[in-house]
């Protein structure tokens, strides 16, 4: 029963572009009904494809092995590796000062250079380079994640369209094409590409962030609060680097994340301006902070603690050994009527109780100017607190300190740094030459993240992203099954038979209409490979130059900007700019026009038609 398959396969992926697309139900339910659904309706009727052999469980669930897959969720370990050494944080703060202390101009320029790089590198290694970057630049520049993230998937596809090695969809086109004895050289697309990749970069960089909206979630949460200042101290011991660093103006302009409100020395209390100051061994600076300017003096080793309890109810503050990766930051707030109020925290018995380390106090009203193990806690004081993951646990229940679970936030292991960013240099470099294969790159640099000690595996498993895996492997079902029961050659040949006697522009235009579209459902790579012998054939049959259809297949084919599931790239950006599926149908569909009209446009002028 062909046709019976072939129209409930329809129907089944119509249904699920309008529950993706709707936002009304979550992506993992959707996926799970869309694939629940299809292998229900294989399984009880079975198909038999034309080579004779029968379409099930087996073809359907291919996609959940599929390479492209593995490529996604081991380039997310890689990344979440970057993140937890913080190893793109220096270049991040160059390609921050690029746009003179202006926000816009800075991802501007980037996203500039990202579509400039697509052009001669496969535009998924691009993109796997510029988001960890990206993601330090945003929270730099204080740019919503979403506004820049989808951006950069579209600008780094526009720039691939401009030569034949831009992505690989370009390459295998070029190939089928030269099957058929139409050679296409390597700027041969680069004349109408650079065009097309202009139109689309306007509407990009101006148009589509206003259409987008913020999705607010843990992260985004979390990014809301790092402006909200910590009150904590430093114990200058001897080698610390602050020692010899000299005021000026009242400031010490060395010390650039942490602001120095208070230095003790030999107990005698020096408040700013601190005029003519050199710290010395054994002062003690009393500074303030965001919770990401705390972490980094954390992980550094340079950040001291409010004090440890000897047996004679005295210590003096303690000097952190660079935590190692299972090593936590958490918030934690004092309970109204808890046993610590009115205590100090050097005398409330909290650190050595539960083997944790208090590293400053936010309060709400104002806190006067002294050491941190002298100041009194409060009912809502928020406690920045640093322990093992056991050590945290154990605190949990606790009727007297309340955890902030969600703040929960590893120390970043910058002594890992150069290994974790020469892992992921390895991974772009043997991509960017086909050297290796990426999906294979990507699966070993995961593995050696985790096996040098650049994250943990509870860390690499908060990075796989289930709704991703979810939505991949049904999207890839749906397309093999669209594809296995002839509806997208059926697709292709009714509307060539509708265009018969058109004029050859608007035969162009309407094939280009619909690569557009199908590309955005099935692969770009599918489209490609269905479509080139079709277009060809026809340009033939019209008298018009072949390499006009020849070109419209590859831009067509590499208008994936409707669907998550489009590209790859797509992808990637999904879960770092907390998109879903419904963002890049209202932000990627006005693209995919935009295209379509300057290409029908132009396409006629240009080739002569």
């Amino acid at each position: 029963m062909p046709d019976f398959h072939l129209v409930a396969t329809v129907v089944v992926i119509l249904a699920t572009i309008i529950a993706f697309a709707s936002d009304r139900y979550s992506v993992e339910a959707v996926s799970l009904g869309s694939l629940a659904t299809l292998l229900a309706i294989f399984g009880a009727f079975p198909m038999r494809t034309p080579d004779g052999s029968i379409l099930g469980a087996d073809a359907l669930l291919a996609g959940f092995g599929n390479p492209a897959l593995a490529t996604i969720i081991a380039l997310l370990i890689v990344g979440q590796g970057l993140f937890a050494t913080d190893a793109l944080e220096r270049p991040a703060r160059v390609l921050g000062n690029l746009g003179a202390n202006r926000p816009w101009l800075t991802i501007a320029i980037i996203l500039g250079v990202t579509g400039t790089t697509s052009a001669f590198l496969n535009n998924t290694p691009v993109v796997v380079i510029f988001i960890p970057i990206l993601t330090v630049v945003a929270a730099q520049q204080r740019v919503p994640n979403y506004k820049i993230f989808m951006p950069l998937s579209f600008i780094t596809i526009l720039g691939g369209m401009t030569t034949i090695i831009g992505s690989s969809t370009n390459m295998i086109a070029a190939g089928l094409a030269a099957q058929q004895g139409l050679q296409i050289d390597f700027f041969d697309l680069t004349g109408m590409g650079v065009l097309l990749a202009a139109v689309g970069g306007v509407y990009v960089l101006v148009l589509m962030p206003r259409l987008l909206k913020d999705r607010v979630s843990a992260a985004t949460r979390e990014n809301q609060v790092t402006g909200m200042q910590f009150v904590g101290e430093i114990l200058l011991t001897a080698g610390h680097r602050y020692i010899g660093m000299t005021s000026k103006a009242g400031f010490f302009p060395e010390i650039r994340d942490l602001t120095p409100r208070l230095l003790l020395r030999r107990d005698v209390p020096i408040r700013p301006p601190f005029e003519n100051i050199t710290l010395m061994p054994g002062d003690t600076l009393i500074v303030t902070g965001t919770r990401k300017a705390f972490m980094d003096a954390i992980a550094k080793g340079e950040k001291g603690t409010a004090g440890l309890e000897g047996e004679d109810g005295y210590s003096s503050n303690i000097d952190v050994v660079p935590p190692g990766a299972h090593y936590h930051i958490i918030e934690a707030v004092i309970a109204p009527g808890s046993r610590y109020e009115g205590r100090t925290i050097q005398l409330s018995g909290l650190q050595a109780q539960f083997d944790v380390a208090v590293f400053g106090v936010q309060r709400k009203s104002r806190m006067a100017r002294t050491a941190l193990s002298e100041i009194r806690l409060e009912a809502g004081d928020t406690l920045l607190i640093g322990g093992t993951m056991d050590a945290l646990a154990a605190m949990r229940g606790n009727h007297d300190i309340l955890l902030l679970e969600h703040s929960a936030e590893s120390v970043p292991q910058k002594r890992k740094a150069r290994i974790a960013a020469a892992i992921f240099a390895g991974i772009v470099l043997l991509s960017a030459f086909d050297i290796s294969p990426i999906v294979v790159n990507a699966i070993v640099g995961a593995g050696l993240m985790i096996a040098l000690g650049c994250l943990t595996l509870n860390q690499a498993s908060r990075a796989f992203d289930k709704q991703i895996y979810l939505m991949i492997g049904t999207a890839i079902a749906l397309a093999t099954a669209l594809e296995h029961t002839g509806g997208a050659s059926l697709i292709a040949r009714q509307t060539i038979a509708v265009m018969d006697g058109a004029p050859p522009a608007i035969v162009l235009s309407v094939l280009f209409l619909l690569m557009a579209v199908l590309t955005n459902i099935l692969s770009n790579n599918a489209v490609a490979a269905l479509f080139m012998p079709i277009a060809i054939d026809v340009a033939r049959r019209v008298g018009a130059p072949p390499e006009a259809f020849v070109a419209a297949v590859i831009y067509a084919a590499n208008c994936s900007f409707a669907t998550p599931v489009g590209y790859q790239t797509n992808l990637l950006v999904m879960g770092p700019g907390h998109y879903r599926f419904a963002d890049f149908v209202k932000a990627g569909t006005p693209l995919v026009i935009i295209i379509w009209l300057t290409f029908s446009i132009l396409a006629p002028w240009y080739y002569g038609l």
